[in-house]
C-alpha cells in the first residue's frame, strides 16, 4: 500500500512540472507577441552593427 502511495505522489509531481513548463512557455510566447516590434528593431540593429563591423575589415 505504501509503495502505491509513493508511486501516486511521484506521478502527481511529474504532472505539476509539465504544467509549469507549459505555463512558462505560454507567458514567454505572449511576451514575444506583445513586444514583437521592439524585438525586431533590436535584432535588426544588432545585425546592422555586425554588418558594419564586417565591412570595416
Amino acid at each position: 500500500m505504501i509503495r502505491n502511495l509513493k508511486r501516486l505522489i511521484n506521478t502527481e509531481l511529474d504532472g505539476v512540472g509539465v504544467i509549469e513548463i507549459i505555463l512558462i512557455l505560454v507567458v514567454l510566447i505572449g511576451l514575444v507577441i506583445i513586444f514583437r516590434d521592439q524585438l525586431g528593431e533590436i535584432i535588426s540593429n544588432i545585425f546592422d552593427r555586425i554588418n558594419e563591423a564586417i565591412d570595416s575589415f
